[in-house]
């Protein structure tokens, strides 16, 4: 996994490299608030089926919301994602299949003549409600909100004037809050249990969006965070989505999330899903 890591910020800096030659000159100044929610719906039904299977059906209520504000000195932008989901296969109960809250805030400063900008951003994420592990018996607790919390700050540099990608490095903090589930904050090598944990290091988040077609998106959002403890060790977000626009509210959407991090568990996560999705603009 430290390879891996160690790649991604090589592919970050190059990336970074080869964009400042392609620069956004479009870019308006004011508030410019978006707000976009949906429900992503994937169902099978089964009628005297011969060749196996069972009735199935999978939802998901998802919310994206930004907030941004852009003058000749500053930029501010807030952005909100939440996403819950249940599904359920045969006559088993339904289960919680995505529990997501995450809130980062972005203050940059521009400067005249720098192609790069001092920032400071704080991000909060943790899961909406109680998640499971279904695969024991009885099943096993895993998440519930802010349990474990994740708060995190970063002071360092950004780059924004690519139209299509934007990337920030500094140093970062981390904290970690938990109630019930204090495997994500617990200290073995010592007799108390903790249910908080701080950590410096270093924080990497790039962005990018890009149109292949009239109707067809694709968004990225890579975040790397190391600690300065054990820099070969990073903790790896990967979220990724491949949007196909039907008409003004239908889309289907493609979407892959990779995550490594030690304090949940020791081999890579990985949630693939394709789903048809509604979804209304509210402002």
């Amino acid at each position: 996994m430290k390879n891996f890591a160690v790649n991604l910020v090589l592919f970050l800096f190059v990336s970074i490299i080869s964009a400042f030659g392609r620069q956004d000159t479009t870019k308006k100044m004011g508030w410019f608030p978006s707000g976009i929610a949906g429900l992503n719906v994937s169902q099978i039904a089964l009628s005297n089926w011969s060749q196996g299977g069972e009735n199935s059906l999978t939802w998901t209520l998802t919310g994206d919301f930004t907030l941004k504000y852009t003058n000749e000195k500053i930029a501010f932008d807030n952005t909100l994602k939440v996403a819950y989901g249940r599904t359920k296969a045969g006559d088993m109960e339904w289960r919680t299949n995505d529990n997501d809250f995450y809130l980062v805030t972005l203050l940059a400063k521009n400067i005249d003549a720098w192609e790069i900008k001092p920032y400071f951003s704080n991000s909060v994420r943790t899961a909406i409600t109680k998640g499971y592990d279904y695969s024991t018996i009885p099943y096993t607790e895993t998440a519930g909100f802010f349990d474990p919390g994740y708060v995190n700050q970063s002071i360092g540099l950004l780059y924004d004037k690519h139209k299509y990608f934007t990337t920030r490095l500094g140093f970062g903090a981390q904290e970690v809050f938990t109630n019930v589930n204090t495997k994500y904050t617990d200290d073995p090598g010592t007799s108390k249990i903790e249910t908080f944990k701080f950590d410096l290091g270093i924080e990497s988040v790039s962005t990018s969006e890009v149109g292949l077609a009239e109707n067809l998106v694709v968004k990225s959002n890579l975040r790397l965070f190391t600690r300065f403890k054990d820099l070969s060790v990073w903790d790896v977000r990967w979220d990724n989505a491949l949007i196909a626009k039907i008409n003004n509210f239908m889309n289907v959407n493609l979407t892959f999330l990779l995550i490594y991090q030690e304090d949940q568990s020791l081999q890579r996560q990985i949630k693939q899903a394709l789903q048809l999705g509604f979804v209304y603009s509210i402002f």
